[in-house]
């Protein structure tokens, strides 16, 4: 059984890594960006809330997002398992996320951070063509990352869950060393 957490910055690969090693592994992918799109398409109370925030061009509350979060990982294909991308994205989402896991009787397995230079980051990122995708905001989405994101490799790192990951090489040397993480 994995239940691992997916970490880095914009433009690691982390996505595409995550759908790779759960399809190996046999588990769901659940990315958080997908569980509000949907829930706000199914209308759950949750997404309706959620959909409120968004409206408005705000952040959706950590609750509600930990709320969809929660009853997710509750569901019966998670029992083997579970991959998480796009959350936590800082230190008090972690914490956040390990008490809900506790009340679940499940707790994350490892925490695999994908690192990648930020010159080969821009360089990715520049070349998905998005029109909001320059460089300067490249940058600044790079620099709110590390500020909110540090504390919280430093929270896994004093579990003993973190593990880092070379993602500036092949896709499937990625996925093999991803892999080779989550044997032990």
């Amino acid at each position: 059984m994995k239940r691992l957490v997916f970490l880095g910055p914009p433009g690691s690969g982390k996505g595409t890594q995550a759908v790779r090693l759960a399809d190996r592994c046999q588990i769901p992918h659940i990315s958080t960006g997908d569980l509000l799109r949907a829930a706000v398409a199914q209308q759950t109370e949750l997404g309706i809330k959620a959909k409120a925030y968004m409206d408005r061009g705000e952040l959706v509350p950590d609750e509600l997002v930990l709320g969809m979060v929660k009853t997710r990982l509750g569901e019966p294909d998670t029992a083997s398992g579970w991959i998480l991308d796009g959350f936590p994205r800082n230190r008090a989402q972690a914490e956040a996320l390990d008490a809900m896991l506790a009340t679940l009787g499940q707790v994350c397995d490892y925490a695999l951070n994908l690192e990648v230079p930020d010159t080969e980051l821009i360089q990715r990122l520049l070349a998905r063509g998005r029109q909001d995708d320059n460089e300067a905001v490249i940058r600044r989405r790079l620099e709110v990352y590390r500020e909110q994101t540090l504390p919280m490799l430093a929270f896994y790192e004093d579990q003993g869950k973190l593990v880092a990951i070379n993602g500036h090489q092949s896709m499937d040397a990625v996925t093999a060393a991803l892999e080779q993480a989550i044997a032990a």
